[in-house]
């Protein structure tokens, strides 16, 4: 059965993370985080809660993500794309930047740094790996590694503006407070998804107009790349 299209801002919060206890603020340092990752952790991810890839008769396409945390004076941030509207895959979508797997890429590390300086224009030499979450599969048919790296100013981007939109920053701190995930759910004949979402105010100025032209709005993250924040979420927590 084919799931119907929707409009996933319009649907309702159903829940969110308000009781789950806070990240502890000295691990949302690049210092804590290089800790961090250098430990052994017994952490669960969030169970996948948006529809699986069911295809038994097609691999999941593997590919990657670079989450860019940006070393900024008053705290990290993320740095997050918004996808043109005309691509085939996530069309309009906030997304990490990354992208499919080539033959030619040592690993998923190679991957997302690939694709993060053919989206972006960001410079590989500037970011800092520090490692990788689990694989994050997307009910689009994509096998997803998130690659987790520290980005050093200075740096300069570059949109591609054939898959780019808008390229634009999060606190870390935001995206970390499990106050701010909400659980929305799309119910259909047949079926439902429930999914994440972390919207962010966009800033209320002459140049942040939201895509119908109005200024002001939020930065509407969801789906996978809202999922594999709240595994991040989870990891830094555990």
């Amino acid at each position: 059965m084919i799931r119907p299209a929707f409009e996933p801002e319009t649907l309702p919060v159903e829940a969110t993370g308000a009781d789950l206890p806070p990240v502890v603020a000295g691990r949302l340092t690049p210092d804590g985080l290089r800790a961090r990752f250098e430990q052994r952790l017994s952490w669960a991810p969030e169970p996948i809660i948006e529809a699986p890839w069911r295809d038994q008769h097609v691999d999941p396409r593997v590919a990657a993500v670079l989450v860019p945390l940006v070393v900024r004076d008053n705290g990290l941030t993320v740095l997050l794309t918004q996808r043109a509207d005309h691509l085939n895959d996530h069309a309009g979508q906030v997304s990490f930047p990354g992208g499919r797997h080539e033959p030619f890429d040592a690993d998923a590390t190679a991957t997302a740094l690939r694709e993060a300086q053919e989206e972006v224009g960001l410079d590989p030499s500037r970011v800092e790996i520090l490692g990788a979450l689990p694989d994050y599969l997307t009910g689009t048919g994509f096998r997803v590694t998130p690659v987790i790296g520290l980005v050093h100013p200075p740096f300069t981007l570059k949109a591609d503006a054939f898959e780019v939109a808008e390229v634009f920053e999060v606190p870390l701190a935001f995206l970390m407070n499990p106050a701010h995930h909400e659980e929305r759910v799309f119910r259909y004949e047949g079926g439902q998804r429930r999914f994440f979402a972390m919207p962010y105010p966009r800033p209320a100025s002459a140049e942040a107009e939201d895509r119908e032209g109005q200024v002001g709005g939020h930065y509407f993250i969801w789906g996978a790349t809202a999922a594999m924040l709240r595994n991040f979420y989870r990891f830094l927590a555990a």
